[in-house]
């Protein structure tokens, strides 16, 4: 029994230690939702925009002597396999595999805002909101595995509004149009993250760079990603 438990255990730990997961969040200008990145058993990184179409696929390319990496991946040189003609009508020519992690989609019985999009990337599932939770959210990804995500909604201030708000434990907050012109709409923080942002006051016409911290940061398991 305590043979088969330890068995139990073991197997266990190697699945989830292969299985996909949420990788990245990606902003562009950073402002706005540029990407959310997946992890597969293979170390290959999907990117997803917020309302589950992919983007690109490959792997990431780090310099050799600096901590930056190039904003496009490297093609993945594995097998690529899309579903056929003889698939059903939503998944017919969509991926169906990259390397070993496998892709489902939602159903045409499924409600009119998961329709064909993707269900589940190898071991993860995805959801998105439908027009029951929220109509301003509608279609955008509101889980993947156990990780929940939330958007600001039409009533808050003008520049927050549609913007990603929550990553599970991560929230996420931003400078309102009640700051200064060069850093409205950007990242405040997120989670225990602060970001620093260099204003119209400062010389050098630096308004709006990043000043501190660094454009990549591990927050809780995740990367966020600033451009």
């Amino acid at each position: 029994m305590k043979k088969l438990l330890l068995l139990t255990v073991l197997f266990l730990a190697i699945a989830n230690v292969h299985a996909q997961q949420l990788s990245q969040i990606v902003f562009s200008r950073g402002s706005d939702l540029s990407s959310i990145g997946i992890l597969t058993d293979q170390g290959v990184l999907i990117r997803l925009s917020d309302e589950g179409r992919i983007i690109e696929w490959g792997k990431e390319v780090k310099a050799l002597n600096y901590d930056m990496y190039a904003p496009q991946l490297q093609p993945f040189p594995g097998r690529v396999d899309y579903y056929s003609t003889e698939a059903d009508s939503v998944s017919r020519g969509k991926i169906k595999s990259i390397g070993t992690c496998t892709f489902t989609y939602y159903g045409a019985w499924e409600t009119a805002e998961k329709i064909g999009k993707i269900k589940s990337i190898g071991t993860l599932t995805l959801d998105y909101f439908s027009q029951f939770d929220n109509t301003a959210l509608k279609g955008k990804i509101k889980q993947a595995g156990t990780v929940a995500f939330d958007y600001y909604g039409a009533y808050e201030n003008e520049m927050l509004r549609g913007k990603l708000k929550l990553v599970g434990n991560n929230s996420i907050v931003y400078h309102s149009s009640f700051d200064d012109k060069a850093i409205r709409g950007k990242i405040k923080s997120v989670g225990s993250v602060t970001y620093t942002w260099y204003t119209s006051l400062d010389p050098g016409n630096a308004g709006g760079a990043l000043k501190s911290p660094s454009y990549r940061q591990n927050i809780n398991g995740v990367i966020y990603i600033i451009r």
